[in-house]
């Protein structure tokens, strides 16, 4: 192995990449680190109820600017150490250098994780101001990906845009750089979030059409809080579709029913993906578990069963 890093492969658990080609359904949740004791309390209970369901993993995110490097580590070695679960720890390209970036696939590997997510990141400044990278990092997620494909036998995730990247200049340019972080050796990708089942199918054939077949998980987080997905879209260009604003908005000043509807557009969203022929789904829990579990339970009652 390049630099010697990783001789052996780290860890004793499936990859995702095994996983995946297992067959099943791959039904997965998404952490991020937490800022104080009472949010550490709330996240390791997520995990645990997490545990119970048995996914195919949980991955920990990675904050702008590597604000969270050390949190994420510290997360996702407990999670490879402390549980059943298999860990998928997230790293960007922001504001590291190819050492700092070398030292946390080094801090991963040595806590026996296998699987990383590579990501360029949202520019330094935030999602709308222009991207610069670290005068000795990298620009893109695919010199990340060759970068830890160099390192060991790891395997590696990408994200996939249904909705384009916002610094994309087509559809079909997104989907030409999704085929060439393939190419470069990712093993599968992970959507960010959106809300139209359509747009993801489009997506998967975009990049079929460039011989790119790996597998592509959709990113489905269940709406609690209207001001809060209205945000997110406004920074990630993610679409809102009418027809999920405005069952949302005919009960805005009921939190319950906010969350019931949230629920339901989600369960619908996530049927309509695993029908039509996707590998599993990547749930955004923000770290509470209870939506996207009963979305979870909700699957199992239907098309999972």
């Amino acid at each position: 192995m390049a630099n010697g890093l990783a001789s052996t492969r780290p860890g004793n658990r499936p990859t995702i990449r095994e996983l995946l080609a297992s067959g099943g359904r791959s039904f997965s949740f998404e952490f991020f680190p937490p800022k104080t004791p009472e949010a550490e309390e709330v996240l390791w209970r997520s995990i645990r109820e997490i545990e119970q369901l048995r996914p195919t993993f949980v991955s920990i995110t990675y904050g702008a600017g590597g604000t969270t490097r050390d949190g994420t580590i510290r997360v996702t070695e407990r999670v490879a150490q402390d549980t059943s679960l298999t860990p998928l720890g997230h790293l960007t390209c922001v504001a590291h250098s190819r050492d700092e970036l070398r030292s946390v696939i080094g801090a991963y590997a040595g806590s026996g994780v296998r699987n990383m997510l590579a990501l360029r990141g949202d520019p330094p400044g935030g999602p709308n101001q222009p991207w610069v990278a670290h005068p000795e990092g990298l620009n893109h997620a695919i010199e990340l990906v060759e970068l830890i494909r160099s390192l060991g036998d790891f395997c590696v995730g990408v994200a996939a845009f249904p909705d384009k990247h916002p610094e994309a200049t087509s559809l079909e340019a997104d989907a030409q750089v999704l085929a060439a972080k393939a190419q470069a050796g990712a093993d599968y990708a992970i959507t960010q979030m959106f809300f139209g089942a359509d747009d993801y199918f489009r997506l998967v054939d975009r990049a079929a059409a460039l011989g790119c077949d790996i597998p592509v998980l959709p990113g489905i987080m269940p709406v609690t809080n209207i001001k809060q997905i209205q945000r997110m879209a406004e920074l990630t260009g993610m679409a809102l579709p009418t027809a999920v604003t405005d069952r949302l908005l005919a009960v805005e000043d009921d939190p319950a029913a906010v969350r019931q509807v949230g629920v339901e557009i989600a369960t619908e969203l996530c049927e309509q993906l695993l029908t039509g022929g996707a590998p599993g789904i990547h749930f955004i829990t923000l770290n509470r578990s209870t939506a996207t579990r009963q979305v979870f339970l909700n699957l199992r009652s239907s098309v999972v069963s």
